[in-house]
């Protein structure tokens, strides 16, 4: 009796068919790094010179630090400049902090982080920004 139900139950249902479609279309998706191809450093270097020098908020800055250190490359004094100067813009003291983290961060050894400190002491100076070790030196 209880395979005479379970037969009827069956058949009382409809067996559907799912059609599986495949999209006619296939999505490409490109990178931001894509969109510059092989970039010489030099265009490298202006290309985020002038867009710090137009960040207009602290999101801007951040963004454009995170596009920036994503690179294999270390960037040029001008750059860090540039977004040294972005930071104290926008008025946000401890991102201009960690950029110099960042270049720590990037450069091969000490030798090079003392000549990027070396390079942009005026600048530094001039805004009023100390590194991380001078800041817990004391």
């Amino acid at each position: 009796m209880n395979s005479r139900i379970l037969s009827a139950a069956l058949r009382a249902r409809p067996a559907t068919v799912r059609r599986i479609v495949t999209p006619s279309f296939t999505a490409v998706r490109y990178s931001s790094s894509d969109a510059h191809g092989q970039e010489s450093f030099e265009a490298f270097s202006q290309r985020y010179v002038a867009f710090f020098e137009g960040a207009q908020d602290l999101f801007e800055v951040q963004r454009g630090l995170n596009n920036c250190f994503a690179h294999d490359l270390v960037p040029s004094p001008g750059v860090v400049e540039a977004a040294l100067r972005a930071a104290r813009r926008v008025n946000d003291y401890a991102t201009a902090v960690r950029i110099f983290e960042g270049i720590q961060e990037k450069v091969e050894n000490k030798q090079q982080y003392q000549a990027y400190l070396d390079e942009l002491k005026s600048v530094r100076e001039e805004l009023g920004i100390d590194t991380k070790e001078e800041l817990y030196s004391s």
